[in-house]
């Protein structure tokens, strides 16, 4: 029987790979991870965590200017953009170090290099070394994305750099539509940047359903933030510390820095997939797995964004987790990726679990739609104008509710607990016969009665 150095070898320390190698650990399985950059990965280090912990950071300039209804008088403020940097820094730091820990204490190895494979069990450090495992968990994330080249893309940053700027720029050009492009346009226009958006579609968050949509951009637009659809960028000339961003449609906009989020990529470059015969799949450009996360490879398995699923770090996680129990634990686990919630912490926030309206449509015969569009309690006293969103997608045959959405402040909250009553097949009867909890914002999903519509399909002739 062949020997190995190692029982699990995972490239990469972000959340999906540092999970499966904690469990796989916990299994009794001798584990080494390799990460070349930083222990935590996209979201830890340039994702989810320092984002929201800048959209925290911007909220407050609005709480100040909804001070004054309740009372307040609050003097001239101001804000110091090098110290939320460092700030924010320090805390990642934290978390990096929290990460590392975790990983050395549940008894596996880490390796602080890159790892490349040289063949189906044999994996190359850049430190010289050479290691066999058994097993190998490829957990390398993704990256942004500038997709095609234009004139001046050398001056473009992306969402990776923005946590780093030296200073806060008055005014920015984001291109995007999609949750990345519009949480930093929140951020930015929250800390007090005139923020362009420009995207390509005919409205923002494409994918996600339609009064979302509508209500998301005009409550942006309210803030202030020029949105720009059917548009692309398509050259950036600098001038000294200042750019000239030029539109597809003839037009151009002068601002301080240029942002591209239109997308991100897997990392599978350079990893030597090719010796060890591991495939990707050519409908994203992932790599390919099955149902228990195994690529061609029968000893190779991917998790989380290198597979290019379902790009979000809680789904990573999960998978890492499945695949340790699967091959380490011998407790053979699935994950569902139906029914996953999500939240785009833009600002407006948005939460929402389960199928859309068009979804919903085109799956079943029978839809109900249930919709409510109102001003928050707060707005009331504070004068803001803003709305919130909460619209319940269900089956008109069977009652199930099917889909959940919501926009307004800790829209991610709610969803969360929304969340498991969809996954565990709840109706709308449950729903009605659960008491509201007065006064919330969402006491409006328990006690709307009424369809605003329903949809029946016609039967094909």
């Amino acid at each position: 029987m062949a020997k190995f150095d190692v029982d699990l070898f995972v490239i990469g320390g972000g959340s999906g790979g540092v999970r499966a190698a904690r469990i796989a650990a916990g299994y009794g399985a001798k584990v080494m991870v390799a990460e070349e950059y930083r222990m935590g990965g996209t979201c830890v280090i340039r994702g989810c965590v320092p984002k929201k912990l800048f959209v925290l950071g911007s909220h407050v300039r609005h709480e100040i200017a909804d001070a004054a209804g309740f009372g307040w008088t609050i003097p001239e403020v101001t804000f110091d953009w090098p110290t939320l940097v460092a700030n924010k820094d320090k805390e990642i730091a934290r978390l990096e170090g929290i990460y590392a820990a975790n990983v050395e204490k549940s008894g596996a190895r880490i390796a602080k290099t890159r790892a490349v494979l040289e063949d189906a069990h044999t994996l190359r450090l850049m430190t010289g070394e050479k290691v066999t495992a058994k097993y190998i968990l490829i957990a390398t994330g993704g990256a942004p994305n500038h997709g095609r080249e234009i004139p001046g893309i050398e001056h473009v940053i992306s969402s990776n750099e923005a946590f780093h700027l030296t200073e806060l720029p008055k005014r920015i050009v984001i291109q995007g539509g999609g949750y990345i492009a519009l949480e930093f346009a929140g951020i930015f226009a929250g800390f007090g940047s005139d923020v362009t958006v420009v995207y390509r579609g005919d409205n923002v968050l494409r994918g996600f359903d339609e009064d979302v949509r509508k209500h998301v951009r005009a409550e942006m637009e309210k803030q202030g933030i020029t949105i720009i659809t059917g548009c692309t960028i398509e050259k950036v000339d600098r001038h000294g510390n200042e750019f000239t961003t030029h539109l597809s449609s003839g037009s151009s906009i002068a601002s301080e820095k240029v942002m591209f989020a239109i997308g991100r990529h897997p990392n599978v470059a350079n990893l030597g997939l090719e010796k060890a015969g591991v495939a990707i799949n050519p409908a994203n450009g992932g790599i390919a797995v099955d149902e228990w996360s195994k690529t061609s490879v029968d000893n190779i398995y991917a998790i989380g964004d290198v597979t290019h699923r379902l790009n979000l770090t809680p789904v990573a996680i999960r998978e890492g987790h499945a695949f340790a129990d699967t091959v380490f634990g011998k407790r053979p686990d699935q994950v569902d990726h139906a029914t996953i919630p999500t939240a785009v912490f833009s600002q407006p926030e948005v939460g929402t679990v389960g199928l859309t309206e068009a979804q919903a449509r085109a799956q079943v015969s029978h839809v109900d739609i249930y919709k409510a569009d109102f001003r928050p309690i707060k707005a009331t006293m504070s004068g803001r104008d803003t709305r919130v969103l909460m619209k319940l997608v269900v089956d008109g045959t069977t009652d199930r509710v099917l889909g959940c959405h919501i926009v307004g402040d800790t829209a991610a909250e709610i969803i969360q607990a929304v969340a498991i009553a969809v996954k565990m097949k709840a109706t709308k009867a449950d729903f009605d016969a659960t008491i509201a909890l007065h006064p919330t914002a969402a006491e409006e999903l328990v006690t709307m009665r009424t369809p605003t519509a329903r949809y029946v399909r016609q039967a094909a002739e």
